[in-house]
């Protein structure tokens, strides 16, 4: 019997780079020149900054680079913003409120673009993206609704927040955070971040300074910016989401200088396996934890494996490892058919991919065991279409101790699995990068889980379910080298960037003290 031809896929008429930046030309022109981003600062969009040339991760073409500002116009915009920062502070909050309110109808009208926007610049899957825009959305939503109690007793910090980010979560993520600081009394200052991102933070800022909302965004090396967006004096807090290289040198300097910080950083979140049985509701979460190719601060790349149970492990793990699906986030057989659902597109950038082959490859030839590889030639991709920057699933058995995959977070959709013997030997694999964000432990006894969890070093431990960064109401944090400075989420990051009592410490990991929630 003849085989049914695979169709050939084609690009989803209406979402081509080119359609979406038409789009943001005619909804925020004042932002958008014809082949390049402005820079805000002062309350007004700049045509200054050296553009750089730019590439999108989905399939290499040409978009929109970051238009980099020297440190001496990074000094100006920061001075600027401090005299923002002074004039809305008096703002009321009803009037306040209102304009982020009315920020946040802006931004839903132009939900799809900005989606659209976070597919071309730094990958995600139409899903996703989506998702991404939805929860900036609805979580800043959740403190307009119910910001009263948050700030009785409480006054804006004396400076601007500055906000550098990583690239994976613009939205929802920074944009969110940036609301919810202006929200509070505070002027906002944000860095594109590097990588990725760029326009979709142009467009959101844009709709954002209309309603009067008091923000900056800027673009710019970090080695070059930094004195200005970390060290200056008038800056009130520093927002730091990213690696600990980076954050290390952030932590340094607000320590040094007693400013208000929360640094977000990087961790090998890990999920134990101790005496379970129930297969079936593993299973069915491994793809969910491929979202996104892994590329986020919550994903989960390590997995400890009671020695005893690695056979049934496994026939649960890999069937679900071989279904991921992987591709071109707008590639449709026809033009009328829905976008594809797909569990991650490209990483960030074909460099971090080959980064990333690179490892795994190194790890084999040391003695780690390929368990599972997944291959291109089953993606969902373009005739001819540039995958330089995507990298199908791997997983790998015992990586050496000299590799990176064996302590540090991949940031890519490689899962690797320790075996252990004892509880002593789960602890202690659990906790190879001295703190992490999240963790989850699956055993069937709530007693063990209720021994052991206290010993994992992670902000969030989930019963045999992941635990997720979280929203409106949810804390978050870190432990260990994963976080410096204020836990946020919730209340807490309205405490973050806000002044309480003289007397206040703040829940946090800070140079003299930490303080759970």
């Amino acid at each position: 019997m003849a085989s049914t031809p695979t169709p050939t896929l084609a690009l989803k008429p209406g979402t081509s780079w080119s359609d979406a930046w038409q789009r943001c030309l005619a909804v925020a022109p004042e932002a958008f020149a014809d082949d390049r981003v402005r820079n805000l600062w002062a309350a007004d969009w700049h045509p200054d900054g050296r553009s750089l040339s730019a590439t999108s991760p989905v399939d290499g073409s040409p978009i929109a680079g970051p238009p980099r500002l020297d440190a001496a116009t990074a000094h100006q915009a920061v001075r600027a913003s401090l005299d923002q920062h002074r004039a809305w502070r008096h703002v009321p909050l009803e009037e306040r409120r209102a304009k982020v309110a009315a920020t946040l109808d802006a931004l839903t009208e132009h939900r799809e673009l900005l989606a659209l926007l976070l597919v071309w610049e730094i990958g995600k899957p139409w899903r996703l993206a989506q998702a991404d825009v939805d929860r900036a959305i609805d979580g800043v939503r959740w403190y307009v609704d119910g910001i009263e109690p948050m700030l009785e007793g409480r006054t804006p910090l004396q400076g601007p927040v500055s906000n550098i980010a990583s690239w994976n979560y613009p939205m929802s993520v920074l944009v969110h955070a940036m609301l919810v600081q202006a929200l509070a009394g505070n002027a906002v200052i944000a860095k594109t971040p590097t990588d990725g991102g760029l326009a979709c933070l142009t467009l959101a800022c844009a709709l954002a300074v209309r309603e009067g909302i008091p923000v900056t965004l800027v673009s710019g090396s970090g080695g070059e910016l930094s004195e200005a967006l970390v060290r200056a004096p008038e800056i009130g807090c520093v927002s730091f989401v990213g690696g600990r290289d980076t954050g290390a040198a952030v932590a340094t300097a607000v320590a040094d200088l007693g400013k208000r910080h929360i640094l977000e950083q990087e961790g090998l979140n890990t999920w134990g396996i101790w005496n379970y049985t129930d297969w079936s509701t593993l299973s069915a979460v491994i793809p969910k934890l491929f979202d996104y190719g892994k590329q986020r601060c919550t994903a989960y790349p390590r997995f400890v494996v009671q020695r005893s149970l690695f056979d049934a492990f496994l026939s649960a793990y890999l069937p679900a490892a071989r279904s991921i699906r992987i591709g071109h986030p707008l590639a449709v057989a026809d033009p009328a058919d829905p976008l594809p659902t797909l569990d991650f597109g490209p990483l960030i950038n074909p460099a971090k991919a080959k980064e990333l082959t690179d490892q795994v490859t190194e790890a084999i030839d040391r003695g780690a065991v390929p368990l599972h590889r997944g291959a291109l030639t089953e993606g969902h991709f373009l005739p001819g279409q540039d995958t330089s920057a995507y990298v199908p699933p791997v997983t790998l058995l015992n990586p050496p101790p000299s590799s990176p995959l064996h302590h540090a977070e991949p940031f890519g959709p490689v899962d690797t699995i320790v075996l252990v013997d004892t509880e002593a030997e789960l602890l202690a694999a659990m906790n190879a990068s001295n703190g992490a964000l999240v963790a989850t432990l699956s055993t069937d006894d709530r007693a063990t889980y209720e021994r052991l969890a206290p010993q994992i070093r992670a902000f969030k431990v989930g019963h045999g379910k992941p635990r997720s960064r979280g929203d409106r109401e949810e804390l978050f944090g870190g432990f260990g080298a994963s976080w410096r400075g204020a836990f946020v989420g919730g209340e807490l990051l309205v405490r973050s960037v806000t002044q309480g009592p003289a007397t206040e410490r703040l829940p946090g990991n800070f140079p003299d003290y930490h303080l759970m929630p």
